[in-house]
């Protein structure tokens, strides 16, 4: 086990001029669950995935398997966790461990009120001192890596002085990775959505950031959608992070491995269906998981080829569908199949 996991520590790097580049997928709340997360592994043999963001106060008094349990086949993944309580945190973190995560980062860049009134996330950043005490103590509490996910700055502070100060506070713990979502995070006046959208993406700021601090792990994230701008962000950072694109349109995983990781041994998404059928049909039987839990992660798959449209409006029906109903796969395949085929007769004519 962890011969395989260093293993797959090392492929879901990409070098470059004999600098090790890492594409990750962000941690996305009600999405990148192990369902999403063994689908995109599927797609992507070397991409570092991540969990939703979980709680320590989950970890400490939910149900852990339900909470943690996951697919030996998504390895790298890392479990993102949220709070403010140093003990709490070292807590979860070593359950993390045990349960076998590669990594442990600590979510400072959430702006959502619940967030807020967790008192973590984004507005943690306005106190670094409390965020090198809760790395500090699940540093000391585990031997995987620990890592930080900020914003550049929150609400009315300058953004460069307040994120050199934030980075500066927090290596002194020996932490030395960054990933750092290019945009300012307000804390009132614009919602979650919003704050992924509304403040301006400053690129260049984070450049500075790992020119700065060479010796720090910077990897960037926000706004990037295709292989040309992550391309065009590696020379300046140690790697890119994507998010709402890889979810909804999943194959962006196989055009980075392709042109970014040079990996010429794409499965086709015909493949990739057929591999989350078997997969949804375990999930039935050893944890009675409704098919509708998997379907719902796989509306991009077909995103911008004919029969895409049909593909979504199938499987919008699992919900209305039996539980262990994956008849529903085949059959939202064979109406993409039927308009590839309509089109090429069309062309053909």
């Amino acid at each position: 086990m962890v011969l395989r996991k260093v293993t797959l520590a090392i492929m879901s790097k990409l070098e470059l001029s004999g600098k090790y580049f890492e594409i990750s997928v962000a941690p996305m709340m009600d999405w990148t669950d192990r369902h999403c997360r063994y689908f995109h592994r599927l797609i992507s043999p070397r991409a570092v995935l991540y969990t939703e963001m979980v709680t320590a106060n989950a970890i400490k008094f939910g149900e852990r398997d339900r909470i943690l349990h996951f697919n030996d086949a998504e390895h790298p993944v890392v479990l993102q966790l949220g709070g403010s309580n140093p003990d709490d945190l070292a807590a979860a973190a070593k359950v993390g461990e045990d349960y076998g995560y590669d990594e442990i980062n600590l979510n400072c860049g959430c702006p959502s009120d619940r967030v807020q009134e967790g008192s973590f996330g984004a507005c943690l950043m306005k106190d670094p001192n409390v965020i090198a005490e809760c790395i500090a103590a699940m540093m000391g509490n585990v031997a995987i890596p620990v890592t930080v996910k900020c914003r550049i700055s929150i609400d009315d502070f300058p953004d460069e002085d307040f994120l050199y100060d934030f980075i500066n506070t927090v290596k002194q713990t020996g932490c030395n990775t960054f990933i750092i979502h290019a945009r300012k995070a307000w804390l009132k006046g614009l919602s979650p959505k919003e704050n992924r959208d509304i403040p301006p993406l400053n690129y260049p700021l984070v450049y500075k950031v790992k020119r700065d601090f060479p010796n720090l792990k910077i990897i960037i994230n926000g706004g990037f959608e295709t292989v040309d701008n992550i391309q065009a962000a590696l020379p300046h950072t140690d790697g890119v992070m994507i998010g709402r694109a890889a979810y909804h349109t999943p194959w962006v995983l196989a055009d980075i491995e392709q042109s970014i990781f040079g990996n010429d041994s794409i499965p086709e998404r015909k493949h990739v269906l057929e591999h989350m059928k078997l997969y949804a049909q375990q999930q039935y039987k050893d944890f009675e998981t409704p098919v509708k839990s998997v379907s719902r992660h796989m509306m991009g798959l077909f995103h911008g080829l004919p029969g895409g449209r049909h593909w979504r409006r199938i499987l919008n029906d699992a919900p209305k569908r039996a539980p262990d109903d994956v008849s529903i796969f085949d059959e939202a395949y064979d109406a993409v199949k039927k308009a590839h085929d309509n089109l090429a007769a069309r062309e053909a004519a």
